[in-house]
């Protein structure tokens, strides 16, 4: 006879960011009495990406960050804006301190981990029978918590990507300025179909990570994201001839308005990109992540379901659902529509709004601040793009207006 499958009350599939940060939380919250398991063929560890994000200091995030700031700078060809973020500031943090944390709260809460790679979830109202890709049960679970990267379930009408290069560059004589970050640099040639930028987080003054990145629908190649950086290396006034890189990072986050369902079965919740925390309008994921754990673990400690709420309130989506639309249309362009934020509203609000933080009357500045005509424009065009996809998905003939609909008597 085949042994029946071990039980646990908490499944975490993913070892990542969003894993990892729900590791933590549960450990804060002391819940050594659940019976945990961690699933992913990779054990996470080292430097591999870099988060950066903003909210306000005093967190369990501080003693991992490497650096944070007070003031960024927003460059267009206009001119510079440097914008104080009080209450808030802008964090750096890196992966291997948030891979050692999780590795740590994973051995303190008895986490049994399975170097596995999954390929189906079973889940029957009452549990999850978690599978490899060989199909053999690894495990049951009463919660399954998955952070695996996935495609939406349908395309949206504007499907764009985050897509970006940068350097970790390192100089023998003070070249940064380690109490500013540079948030956005406009200044940068700008795509025929998209925005790019440039960026600075400044760990010192001779150390810094600088940045190339596109807001577009198609990839570059890897000179496309070299060229990027020597270009905006050269717009800061530095010579790479002059400078170590140290590391290189790469990235690819969606942008879209594209449906990601948070929980695609009873008792399975994702998290993460998969599970909606990734914001259309920019590409943002961090600050949700962390939400997410932190309610994945309040719920799971006050003896509810963890299912965290939605990344995003649903206005914010349909707003950056139309912002994404004006931008792939030409409507707007990219450096105006960020330099109109955050010219006519206080950098703290462009900020919370862009996690999510805002008032519905705080919502209503910021739809005011952006270019009315164009917006106007993708408000119209996003309705009529949505009520077409929905005839498409759903092509059964109505019955007209007087006529009996079809199974129901007639009289």
């Amino acid at each position: 006879m085949t042994a029946a499958p071990p039980h646990f009350d908490l499944a975490l599939v993913g070892g990542g960011g969003a894993g990892s940060l729900v590791l933590a939380a549960l450990d804060r919250h002391d819940l050594r009495g659940l019976r945990i398991a961690v699933l992913d063929p990779v054990r996470k560890s080292g430097q591999d990406r870099t988060w950066a994000f903003w909210g306000r200091p005093g967190t369990d995030l501080d003693p991992m960050l490497s650096a944070s700031w007070s003031r960024v700078d927003v460059v267009t060809a206009a001119g510079r804006q440097v914008l104080p973020l009080a209450p808030l500031r802008y964090a750096m943090l890196r992966s291997a301190p948030v891979y050692a944390r999780a590795a740590e709260a994973a051995e303190r809460l008895g986490a049994t981990r399975f170097d596995a790679a999954v390929g189906g979830l079973a889940d029957d109202g009452s549990g999850v029978t978690v599978r490899d890709t060989d199909g053999r049960a690894l495990l049951r679970a009463g919660w399954v918590l998955d952070s695996r990267p996935r495609p939406p379930v349908r395309p949206g009408l504007t499907s764009w990507l985050q897509h970006f290069r940068g350097w970790w560059v390192e100089s023998d004589r003070p070249l940064f300025d380690p109490d500013r970050a540079v948030l956005m640099d406009f200044r940068t040639p700008q795509p025929a179909r998209g925005v790019s930028f440039g960026y600075v987080l400044p760990v010192s003054d001779r150390y810094a990570l600088v940045e190339y990145t596109e807001f577009s629908p198609a990839l570059l190649d890897d000179a496309g994201y070299d060229a990027g950086l020597r270009g905006y290396l050269a717009l800061l006034g530095l010579d790479p001839a002059q400078l170590r890189v140290r590391e290189v990072e790469d990235g690819v986050i969606p942008m879209t308005d594209a449906p990601f369902p948070r929980r695609p079965s009873p008792r399975v919740v994702r998290l993460g990109t998969a599970g909606g925390a990734t914001r259309p309008s920019t590409g943002f994921t961090f600050s949700a992540m962390h939400r997410q754990a932190g309610e994945v673990a309040a719920a799971l400690a006050a003896g509810r379901p963890p299912v965290p709420r939605p990344a995003y309130p649903g206005r914010h989506r349909w707003m950056d659902a139309v912002a994404l639309r004006a931008l792939d249309r030409g409507r707007v362009g990219g450096p105006e529509f960020f330099q109109r934020l955050f010219d006519r509203n206080p950098a703290e609000r462009v900020l919370r709004f862009l996690d999510g933080a805002t008032s519905p009357a705080e919502d209503l500045a910021v739809m005011r601040s952006s270019p009315l005509l164009p917006m106007t424009s993708a408000v119209a065009g996003d309705a009529a793009g949505r009520l077409r996809a929905r005839l498409r998905r759903d092509p059964t003939p109505r019955p007209r207006a007087g006529s009996p609909a079809e199974g129901q008597p007639r009289s």
